[in-house]
């Protein structure tokens, strides 16, 4: 998909692929070293799945063409890896905050895309980003887990008492088969953001998924429990995943909305 002609975001001249089109991506097993295998297309449901399915994912800045990344070394969680510390499995036990999932998709990307965060100018999540994950939301394809809590306002007990809460936290990402592509999240509260990642990946680990994708190394992520495998182990991996989902119903697992195991509390 390189091409000479370089277009910021998304290529009004590349076709709309719906969810069930496929496009043919280079081969990232013949990569070198560089993370981006491709560039330019576009973040219709069918790119973004065939994405997803090669082991690629789009991460550009609002200037630049939609740039299609597989990382060497790929940054990932298996459930022996998952590291829940002492005073999280408090936190959880005693559901400081109420986790849901895909309760309010839209609130959790756009909150994701407002979190300031340290050495970044400007944000990845640009408007079409935004869209395009709610679209794939929308299709059954995309997740969030999230947690909320009380108001804290002059009227708080009143907010208090009838139940009102607010999102303070809340990650999200799209699975296919029993992987778990993880794409971001945010925290207005402490461990907030913790809580619902936790929350999301013992559920998912529960239900059959092998690994949570973390794409790239964060110390955020480490202490989670993230580890470094490389490319050619990811991909491997993900192939292997691809052609048992393809052989069996995978779209119907992949796109149920109602995923109650996850929900903490009424």
């Amino acid at each position: 998909m390189k091409s000479s002609s370089i277009v910021p975001g998304e290529d009004p001249d590349f076709p709309f692929l719906g969810e069930y089109d496929r496009y043919s991506f280079p081969d990232p097993m013949e990569a070198k070293h560089d993370s981006i295998i491709a560039w330019g297309g576009n973040l219709s449901p069918g790119m973004l799945l065939s994405a997803y399915e090669q082991g690629l994912f789009p991460w550009y800045n609002e200037d630049d063409p939609i740039l299609w990344h597989s990382p060497d070394p790929r940054f990932v969680i298996f459930p022996r890896t998952l590291h829940i510390s002492a005073s999280m499995k408090k936190l959880l036990k005693h559901r400081r905050y109420s986790i849901k999932a895909d309760r309010d998709f839209p609130a959790v990307i756009r909150a994701c895309s407002a979190k300031e965060r340290p050495g970044q100018d400007g944000t990845w999540l640009s408007k079409e980003m935004i869209a395009a994950y709610i679209e794939m939301h929308r299709l059954g394809w995309a997740h969030s887990a999230e947690a909320y809590d009380f108001f804290e306002s002059d009227d708080s007990i009143e907010s208090a008492t009838s139940g009102e809460q607010r999102l303070v936290g809340g990650c999200y990402g799209i699975r296919l088969g029993n992987i778990f592509f993880g794409e971001s999240m945010f925290s207005l509260k402490p461990n907030a953001s913790k809580a619902a990642f936790l929350s999301l990946a013992q559920f998912l680990f529960n239900d059959g998924v092998r690994l949570i994708d973390c794409q790239q190394h964060t110390n955020h992520m480490e202490n989670l429990g993230g580890v470094e495998i490389s490319r050619k182990e990811f991909l491997v991996m993900l192939y292997k995943e691809m052609a048992r989902r393809m052989a069996t119903d995978g779209d119907k697992a992949d796109r149920r909305g109602n995923w109650e195991g996850l929900i903490n509390s009424d």
